[in-house]
């Protein structure tokens, strides 16, 4: 394991990094796609602002730690520094940030506040659909920066954003289902456990056959987004068929990297 957490893959994952990229990476790729520029201010306030979330997340864990959260906890001052660096980063980019941004995402920033207390204040938090509300949340906040731009898209980016925030919620689903599936659990059923592997093997090829019929034969809908979607998810698909070759901590890893297929599509926007 000591020689594992020197690999770049693992402690870009233990340095929450991996989210924040994906974040950042979606929020220009969404935009470019739609032939939107977004200004240099916009994937890196999602970067920062991604990963003071999911950074005070891990150090607000105290049950049922993973080797993240034992990291973050070994670290907590160096990381605790780090957020206060990025909240003063956020503030000094906040007036760059237009106004119909800034009003979506205090109405998201909202529902997030409301489900950190949920999750860390309640007993039922194990009972919450977390995974679904990530994938909701996480896909949301990359679709802000465009249809605050560009409102008139946002019925055509209905779908597309139901696929990726499908996808996102597969991600979570599958490296939880990796990392508990045969570990006994003192709590009461959590409910990535009401699906079964085979069900999210069914639900993957789903979201991917869905992802690719979008980008294929929806003329409206702007194609790199679904397709991309389809390949990160196929990419999970391959993941989980070669799950038993490779730790937990590597699977968490390089499911989180499949979420950057958007840079593969680079070349054709």
């Amino acid at each position: 394991m000591a020689g594992e957490t020197k690999s770049p893959l693992i402690l870009w994952h233990l340095l929450s990094l991996d989210a924040p990229t994906a974040a950042a990476v979606w929020t220009w790729f969404i935009a470019a796609a739609n032939h939107i520029r977004l200004p240099w201010s916009a994937p890196l306030a999602m970067f920062v602002a991604v990963w003071s979330l999911y950074a005070s997340d891990r150090l607000l864990d105290t049950e049922d730690l993973e080797l993240r959260h034992r990291f973050h906890q070994q670290h907590r001052n160096a990381f605790l520094a780090g957020i206060a660096l990025a909240s003063l980063t956020l503030a000094l980019l906040l007036p760059r940030i237009p106004p119909e941004s800034i009003h979506l995402y205090l109405i998201l920033g909202g529902l997030v506040f409301a489900y950190f207390i949920v999750i860390h204040a309640t007993r039922s938090a194990h009972r919450l659909p977390k995974e679904l509300a990530v994938g909701v949340c996480f896909a949301a906040a990359t679709f802000i920066p465009t249809v605050s731009r560009r409102p008139e898209l946002r019925l055509h980016l209905i779908p597309p954003a139901i696929l990726f925030a499908a996808l996102c919620s597969l991600n979570c689903l599958f490296i939880y289902s990796w990392e508990h599936d045969a570990r006994p659990s003192s709590h009461p059923p959590h409910f990535t456990t009401q699906f079964s592997l085979r069900h999210l093997t069914l639900l993957a090829v789903i979201n991917t056959g869905a992802s690719t019929a979008l980008a294929l034969f929806d003329r409206y809908c702007p194609w790199p987004i679904p397709a991309a979607t389809a390949i990160s998810t196929a990419t999970l698909l391959v993941l989980h068929a070669r799950r038993n070759r490779h730790s937990p901590l590597t699977l968490r890893a390089a499911a989180d990297l499949a979420l950057l297929t958007p840079i593969l599509l680079i070349p054709l926007l």
